[in-house]
This record gives structure tokens, C-alpha cells and sequence, in this order.
């Protein structure tokens, strides 16, 4: 009993042992390489599957999620022969895990120098300028490369990104001071702007300030001239509405002699030639005032003759023969001293 008893312990064992290695469960997004001696026999895909216990085996399993794979800085020379360190990232996914099993030993190894060798092809024909602000053509650049190789290796290139690139020391402290340089020269250039700017308004301004004080001034003078016109010609409206007779007149008349010697600056005044007639027509009003009659009618006042200067030696005035009439003689104009008031 004892040998027939571990005979079926090791059959059970056994059947157990071929039972796990029948069933074989993959999970999502997964795939299997399954092969038969040696030889390639089937793919697997997510799910239960059925093999042949001690005769099929499982070479790999793939996952067909998209990777991302990091690669370590690279050197790389410009084409103005600086070395900047170039840091990369890839992001691929398997199509074929049959292609990415026998195609490459290893399509992750396989990846990373393709990236690099293309990089360095890329960035070769480019300057350090152009590298720092071209980064979309040489990711576009590598991505074409790599699918176009990856393809037959069952991998598609969805995306290749640069991390970081990093000039040497010496050519960042070049483009810190180049930069400060510019941010200077971009400050200075607004500041000037502003002053000329305010310079502008400013003296537009004054310029609007003058012409509206000037508009004003004017404004004013007009008015005070028509003010003053409308003054005058009421005051002669209501001279000539009152029938003034000349002794009113002659009285106003020395009334306003007055004020022609008002102001400090006034160091020598001229009396007219008419105050003699003005007197004249007062003493007439006085005489007739006091003595109870009527006062004799005012001869009539002519407007004396224009008086210019000539000399005092001229002699006695001339003659008119023909109408035996002595003509007037020009007198030179009278200066008075100024009388206080």
C-alpha cells in the first residue's frame, strides 16, 4: 500500500504541477510570447489562455502601455563647436510583441543610442541659438527618425521631449550678462519715451493753456471796448437829450483839467488852448448871476486853429492883403508846471 499511496501523492503533485502551467492568465494591456521546442508558436492576449504543459513555454510577456523612458544627459557639439549637455525623454509604445522580441535584443538599449547618435546628427548642423529656441524642429526631428527605425521593431514613437539644455558655464555667464545688457537697454529706451512723451503733453498743454488765456484775454478787451462804447454814446445820448447849453459845457470842462495832473509819473502837463474860452463862457454865468440880469449871449466859440511849434523869433503874423485880414499866427504850445491838487 505504502508504494501504490506515494505513486498517487506524486501523480496528484504532478497534475497539479500541469494544471497551473495549462492555464495561464495575462493581464490587460499585456501580451505573451509563447513557444513550442524553441519556436515561436502563438501570442497571447489578455485573458485566460490554454497551453501544452511541459511542451509550450512562455518566453515574455510585453506590456503594450505607452513607457516613458528617461535617457542621461548627453554631450552634444553646436555647429560653433560648444559642448552642451542635452537631457532627453521618450515615450514609446509596443504594437508587435512578436517584432519587439526577435526583431532587437533589446529595443530599449536599441532606443537609447538611436536617440543619441540622431541627436547628435540634429544638433550638429545648429548653432547654440538656434538649439536653446528650437526645440519643437528637433523634437519633431528625432521622432520621425525614430519611428521610421523603431518601426520594424514592433515600437511606435509617440513622443520624444528635451528635458534640459545646458550650456557650459562660461556661455551662461555670456547670456546672463547679454540679457542684463538688453533688459538696460529696453529700460532706458521706455524711460527716454516717457520723458519725451510727458515733454509732449506738457507742452501742449501750455501751448492750449496760452491760446485759451489769450482767447480770453481778447474776449475780455472786446467786451470792455463795447462796454465802454456803449458808456459814451450814453453819456453823449443824454447830453444831447438834455440840450447842455456851454456854460455846462465850460464847467465840465474844468472839472475834468484836473485829472490830467493825477499819477506820480506825471512830471510836466500841457493846458489847451481852449481853457481861455471855457473861462471865458464861466465868467459870462457869473457876471449874469450877480448882477441880476440876463447875461449878454456867448459869442460863439470857434475851434481855435492847429497850434505847431515854431520858432518864437518868427516876428508879427503876416497879412492878407487882399482880404485885409491879419491871419493867425502859429504859436508854439504852452508848458505849464504841474499844480497839485
Amino acid at each position: 500500500m505504502e508504494p501504490v499511496l506515494i505513486v498517487l501523492i506524486v501523480l496528484v503533485v504532478v497534475a497539479f504541477i500541469a494544471l497551473i502551467k495549462t492555464i495561464q492568465v495575462i493581464p490587460q494591456a499585456s501580451a505573451a510570447i509563447v513557444e513550442r521546442f524553441g519556436r515561436y508558436t502563438r501570442t497571447l492576449s489578455a485573458g485566460l489562455n490554454i497551453v501544452v504543459p511541459f511542451i509550450d513555454t512562455i518566453r515574455n510577456r510585453i506590456d503594450l502601455r505607452e513607457q516613458v523612458v528617461p535617457f542621461p544627459p548627453q554631450p552634444v557639439i553646436t555647429s560653433d563647436n560648444l559642448v552642451v549637455n542635452i537631457d532627453t525623454v521618450i515615450y514609446y509604445q509596443v504594437t508587435d510583441p512578436r517584432a519587439a522580441t526577435y526583431e532587437v535584443a533589446s529595443y530599449i538599449q536599441a532606443i537609447e543610442q538611436l536617440t543619441v547618435t540622431t541627436l547628435r546628427n540634429i544638433i550638429g548642423s545648429m548653432d547654440l541659438e538656434s538649439t536653446l529656441t528650437s526645440r519643437e524642429v528637433i523634437n519633431a526631428g528625432l521622432r520621425g527618425v525614430l519611428d521610421e527605425a523603431t518601426g520594424r521593431w514592433g515600437i511606435r514613437v509617440n513622443r520624444v521631449e528635451l528635458k534640459a539644455i545646458e550650456p557650459p558655464t562660461s556661455i551662461q555667464d555670456s547670456m546672463e550678462k547679454q540679457m542684463r545688457a538688453d533688459r538696460d537697454k529696453r529700460a532706458a529706451i521706455l524711460t527716454a519715451e516717457g520723458a519725451r512723451q510727458a515733454q509732449i503733453l506738457r507742452a501742449e498743454g501750455e501751448k492750449q493753456a496760452a491760446v485759451l488765456q489769450a482767447e480770453g484775454e481778447a474776449q475780455a478787451a472786446v467786451l470792455k471796448a463795447d462796454g465802454e462804447a456803449a458808456a459814451i454814446r450814453t453819456v453823449f445820448e443824454a447830453i444831447h437829450e438834455g440840450d447842455a447849453d456851454q456854460k455846462l459845457l465850460a464847467y465840465q470842462y474844468l472839472q475834468t483839467l484836473p485829472e490830467l495832473a493825477k499819477g506820480d509819473a506825471n512830471k510836466l502837463w500841457i493846458i489847451p488852448s481852449e481853457v481861455g474860452d471855457a473861462l471865458k463862457g464861466l465868467g459870462g454865468a457869473f457876471q449874469g448871476v450877480t448882477g441880476g440880469g440876463a447875461a449878454p449871449a456867448a459869442p460863439a466859440v470857434t475851434p481855435p486853429a492847429a497850434r505847431v511849434p515854431v520858432d518864437p523869433a518868427a516876428g508879427p503874423r503876416p497879412v492878407d492883403t487882399e482880404n485885409k485880414t491879419a491871419r493867425p499866427r502859429v504859436e508854439p504850445a504852452r508848458q505849464y508846471p504841474k499844480i497839485d491838487e
